[in-house]
């Protein structure tokens, strides 16, 4: 910008940039594409994956859940029907952590989430996996990880996709629009 130039220029100028923006997120009509990595296999920590991934997905997001370490066990065909909720080192359980770590404390505090979810009528982990599965939710298993744990890809609930190594996961999260880790 030279002295010359007035503030009607300016203005000519701001608004041929604004009309060239909005151009071109008319052109930009993809979904929103949404990486989730799932690295926890517990009760607690699979309910933020199975309620925003197939959420995403019902908006019309293209939703892919990246699922390794124990969050693979949120895809386990044996596993997830029965994760459970670890009490020790959970500030906000509803008991001290020198009991949370006493024998059966586990089961105690799983019992216990699993009665306020049906006391409120959210959906199970399975319906959740399931409802992902039907609005389009693309569910991987880290191969690395499934080697790790000694898992065969048949181990999975249909329709999860396995064996996807960590760099493809990292070229979907470069690519996506929203990252998550959970």
């Amino acid at each position: 910008m030279d002295d010359d130039t007035t503030i009607e220029e300016l203005r000519e100028q701001i608004t041929s940039l604004e009309t060239q923006v909005e151009e071109l997120q008319a052109e930009d009509d993809s979904p929103t594409e949404m990486v989730i990595i799932a690295t926890k296999g517990t009760l607690d920590m699979a309910y933020p994956v199975l309620i925003l991934g197939p959420m995403a997905a019902a908006f019309g997001w293209n939703v892919t859940v990246f699922a390794t370490f124990w969050g693979l066990d949120m895809l386990h065909e044996e596993n997830y029907r029965d994760l459970k909720l670890s009490s020790a080192g959970n500030p906000n359980m509803p008991l001290p952590n020198l009991l949370a770590v006493m024998p059966g404390m586990d089961r105690l505090t799983t019992k216990m989430m699993r009665d306020k979810i049906d006391e409120v009528g959210t959906d199970s982990v399975p319906e959740l996996v399931e409802r992902g599965l039907e609005n389009g939710v693309n569910f991987q298993a880290c191969q690395m990880t499934m080697d790790l744990m000694d898992y065969d890809d048949g181990e999975f609930i249909d329709g999860v996709e396995t064996g996807v190594g960590a760099a493809h996961a990292l070229r979907q999260m470069a690519d996506s629009d929203v990252q998550l880790l959970v």
